[in-house]
């Protein structure tokens, strides 16, 4: 337990560093060098902007692994509860990592970035892992929760794309806009019913009884909040995209109407 204790922490504070460091230098070096249009920002879209690819770092990372983790993790598939799942522990640590960052991140830039709801998120979600990392619980749990960071490089890269003003009807926007909602739909809304179901299905066991008053409080209350938050951010995303397919269709209609011809 010691050791994994050490683990833990080094993971955590390791990634606080990482991601740190890439919000406040590599990410100026990097977006000036892909993105011409970087440079042109002022200084109050750098911040966001630079927040936001550490964003996608973050998701990418821990979604991709987290991902694996889901499908061929034997220690936390075998035992969702209590399994004792290093590598899980591992990825919880990271996104624990960017997690306080990110809210450090928040706070100084508040005036630019400043948004309630995230602070919610990311305080509900390091309750949360907070237990996991410190009784060895929920491991499963836990990542499956991560796995809802797949769609964050979408909705970032919708931001990208509306910053640096491509046109809303670009193929590139659309085929983003409709992949962020499908996505965002698999890993944030379809991936609920599962999930309380399984809550379902253990409740009242030896192994749930086992975890505590807590635990089963936090763990079901930060569900239930991360839950509302994803349903009415699925809600602003659906309403976008049904906007865009119907100004699509609009400047479909015109076009034909513009040809002498009405599909």
């Amino acid at each position: 337990m010691e050791t994994n204790t050490k683990l833990v922490i080094g993971v955590m504070c390791g990634s606080f560093t990482v991601f740190q460091f890439l919000f406040y230098f590599i990410s100026y070096w990097f977006s000036a060098k892909v993105s011409s249009g970087y440079n042109r920002l002022s200084t109050e879209k750098k911040i966001e902007w630079n927040s936001r690819v550490v964003s996608t770092c973050h998701s990418l990372l821990v979604g991709i692994f987290g991902l694996y983790l889901f499908l061929f993790d034997e220690a936390s598939i075998s035992d969702p509860l209590w399994g004792d799942a290093t590598l899980v522990n591992v990825n919880i640590a990271t996104a624990s990592g960017y997690l306080i960052s990110d809210l450090v991140i928040i706070i100084l830039n508040w005036k630019v970035i400043g948004d309630k709801f995230f602070i919610i998120h990311h305080c509900a979600a390091l309750s949360a892992y907070y237990f996991v990392l410190r009784d060895g619980v929920l491991a499963y749990i836990a990542n499956f929760r991560l796995l809802a960071e797949l769609s964050s490089p979408f909705v970032n890269q919708r931001w990208f794309f509306e910053t640096l003003k491509y046109a809303k009807f670009s193929k590139v926007n659309v085929i983003n806009g409709i992949l962020m909602t499908v996505v965002f739909f698999i890993v944030r809304i379809a991936a609920i019913p599962p999930l309380y179901f399984f809550i379902y299905s253990v409740y009242g066991t030896d192994a749930f009884r086992r975890l505590g008053l807590v635990i089963q409080c936090t763990w079901i209350s930060t569900c239930f909040v991360l839950d509302v938050m994803n349903v009415m951010w699925m809600i602003k995303i659906s309403k976008g995209c049904i906007k865009v397919i119907s100004l699509i269709r609009q400047e479909k209609a015109k076009k034909s109407l513009q040809n002498g011809k009405l599909d």
